[in-house]
């Protein structure tokens, strides 16, 4: 890995790059390696970016402990919510037993685990679309990995899509994130009504948002 200089947090390096843009302000990213990208002027020095970093070492520290926690959890089987034992075994079909998932294969627990994505997002979004006392479309379904949205809301097609990576949280988060894509189609915005909106229907969205922010 090419990177501009190392920056110590409690007895730790970690590697940092430094993107110089037409930027006014300095913004300060962790990525999932563990990195710290910093993007920011062309004329700050290296001294200056060495500075900023000691000031902002608390929010260093915090977004550090969410990436790291991020890394490990990717690394682990989730479903729904649940840590689970990946077992390879002999058998022909899948098995779930307490925190175990007995699989003949990865391969087959794969494609297992994509059958169950599109069952629980299917119920769960006709579910929610239930509960809307608003005119809004039923919208297709759509699904894909995403890197930095949990779900979009496409007004034009009349289609939500859903991050393929839903399926490793609980269905409270799931659901928050279905019936904030299904409230954009009543405020296709971010205000106040429109997260009263979320509100109305999921009164504890709260709880699921700091889920998805954590991990």
């Amino acid at each position: 890995m090419t990177y501009d200089f190392e920056y110590k947090i409690d007895g730790i390096k970690y590697p940092v790059i430094i993107e110089k843009k037409n930027n006014k302000n300095t913004y300060i990213k962790i990525k999932d390696d563990m990195t710290i990208y910093v993007t920011t002027n062309y004329l700050v020095s290296k001294r200056q970016i060495k500075i900023l970093l000691d000031n902002e070492k608390d929010y260093l520290k915090k977004a550090l402990i969410i990436s790291q926690k991020k890394h490990e959890k990717e690394k682990e089987f989730y479903y729904l919510g649940q840590k689970y034992d990946i077992i390879i075994v002999k058998f022909d079909n899948i098995e779930i037993d307490n925190n175990k998932i007995y699989t003949p294969s990865k391969e087959a627990l794969d494609k297992w685990l994509k059958k169950q994505m599109l069952k629980v997002f299917k119920e769960r979004l006709e579910y929610n679309y239930n509960l809307f006392t608003e005119d809004i479309p039923f919208p297709k379904l759509k699904t894909r990995k995403m890197k930095t949205r949990w779900g979009v809301c496409n007004k034009k097609d009349n289609s939500v899509t859903l991050n393929t990576k839903l399926i490793r949280y609980s269905l409270q988060e799931i659901d928050y994130v279905i019936i904030h894509e299904l409230s954009h189609f009543v405020h296709f915005d971010h205000s106040k009504d429109f997260w009263h909106t979320v509100a109305k229907y999921m009164p504890t969205y709260k709880k699921a948002v700091k889920v998805l922010k954590e991990l």
